[in-house]
């Protein structure tokens, strides 16, 4: 609105104040933004796109405009912010708001601040968690056991999910993956499967794909389930904030409401990876634990080494290529993203009553190299809609070592950042190539990753990055 309307003044609106927009009997709450520079005539709104869709605006309409009622969770919010334990019915009435949009993002970045650093008790994250379960669909299966699998995330190409799953269904369980896409990193498993698939899947098809294949991997965002969490998730993008409260909430409402009963779930630690030590690892092991045990649900946790990248690439398509040079076997596929991979999915076959303990990663291993999996992918990805080739980028360029060394440390954050500036996830092609991993002797001028972007503009603006951070890959030099 402009600021000099005489709605808007005698209101008493301001900007980011949150605002009751009613037209054709729908209404929705909105933030306002004000305008001075003449784009709109005095007595003229505008909506955005996503706002323009829900009132089924047209031109020239007349809008209703007023004051929301008061949020009364806000208050609760508040509480938080002073370290107060919030109770289960003020977590639930707090989750409820955000559900249905009667939050602004200010509002949201407040509680999510307010929730960080371990301000969270045990119970208030299992009722974080059921109330997050509680406000979105839930999807239930006649199976007595369905699997999944989620990574804490925090370790740049670390896709292993697209390998799991068609290796988990074709052995004959049940993994209906629903996926996020980034939070903070330069793709999510949605975004990387989206290069390969349709991931935006409504729930009649994930159950039509999953009663056909046995597996899927989509993005969960698109079937409401937990979407509290997925806008939580948008604002935790935006502040580049991810609380381990949260994150447990997070996961498990997600799983839950897509109706798993047991999961592995993945935990790197590493100097720059999310998690940075063994202490903080084991303490949110421990967390998934015991709100897993409390919502009846089974988990196998898994520490893992995060101290550099998965396979080579980081970004959307390049990730994605590295789970098709796995899948297919092919000479040159990244052994570290094969081997964890094949690990996880060792546990997840372990669930199964009909397999031993210790059983799972040969039986995962012969599934991978009979070309089992590879088929089971291929028809997932047709289930889902096509099976596509990831694009590449229009720019590429290498970054050399300046002298011989052996490469003694990687900056995950600094290599994701480079990703994410030459345009990552949302420039599904670009990111970046990791050529040399830890312990790789190198030469002089020898590339040591390589930036690919779909602009010069985010090229040069990754390359802006690497010019003031020279050590994001650290040799040691040799003579």
């Amino acid at each position: 609105m402009r600021s000099d309307c005489h709605v808007c003044r005698s209101e008493g609106f301001e900007v980011h104040a949150r605002v009751k927009v009613s037209l054709n009997g729908k209404s929705i709450l909105a933030t306002l933004n004000t305008t001075q520079d003449g784009l709109l005539k005095p007595g003229e709104v505008s909506l955005s796109n996503y706002a323009w869709e829900l009132l089924d605006a047209k031109e020239n309409e007349e809008v209703f405009l007023s004051h929301p009622k008061p949020l009364q969770s806000l208050s609760l919010v508040r509480a938080k912010v002073y370290g107060n334990e919030l109770a289960t019915h003020e977590i639930q009435h707090i989750i409820e708001d955000i559900a249905k949009g009667r939050y602004s993002d200010i509002h949201i970045a407040t509680f999510i601040s307010a929730c960080a650093g371990g301000r969270l008790s045990h119970r208030e994250i299992i009722d974080l968690t059921k109330a997050m379960v509680n406000m979105g669909q839930q999807i239930t299966w006649p199976n007595t056991m369905v699997v999944d699998k989620h990574c804490v995330g925090g370790l740049p190409g670390n896709r292993t999910t697209l390998i799991i799953v068609p290796i988990v269904a074709a052995f004959g369980l049940i993994i209906p993956k629903t996926s996020s896409r980034a939070i903070t990193s330069p793709a999510g498993t949605a975004d990387t499967m989206e290069t390969l698939a349709p991931v935006d899947l409504s729930i009649n098809d994930i159950q039509r794909v999953i009663e056909q294949e046995g597996g899927c991997v989509v993005w969960g965002g698109a079937v409401q389930l937990s979407p509290a969490d997925d806008i939580l998730i948008r604002v935790e993008r935006a502040i580049e904030l991810d609380s381990e409260g949260q994150l447990i909430a997070s996961v498990l409402s997600k799983k839950i409401a897509a109706g798993s009963t047991h999961i592995a779930i993945d935990i790197p630690f590493g100097p720059t990876a999310k998690i940075r030590s063994l202490n903080q690892a084991e303490k949110i092991k421990s967390l998934f634990e015991c709100v897993a045990a409390t919502l009846g649900t089974r988990v196998a946790i898994s520490i893992t080494d995060g101290s550099q990248p998965v396979g080579r690439g980081i970004g959307p398509a390049l990730e994605a290529k590295d789970v098709l040079a796995v899948l297919q076997n092919t000479p040159d596929a990244p052994n570290d993203l094969r081997e964890r991979a094949l690990t996880l999915a060792g546990t997840i076959i372990e669930f199964s009553p009909d397999v031993k303990e210790g059983e799972g990663k040969a039986i995962a291993t012969k599934l991978l190299d009979e070309g089992k999996a590879w088929q089971k992918f291929q028809a997932i990805c047709k289930a889902q809609g096509e099976l596509r080739e990831p694009p590449s980028a229009k720019f590429t360029h290498p970054i050399t070592a300046k002298g011989k060394g052996r490469i003694v440390n990687i900056n995950n954050r600094q290599l994701s950042r480079v990703a994410k500036l030459a345009g990552a996830p949302f420039d599904s092609a670009a990111g970046v190539v990791l050529h040399t991993p830890l312990q790789t002797t190198v030469e002089k001028d020898q590339p040591l990753f390589t930036i690919h972007a779909d602009s010069k503009g985010e090229l040069n603006y990754a390359l802006s990055l690497v010019l003031e951070d020279p050590n994001i890959i650290q040799l040691e030099a040799y003579t």
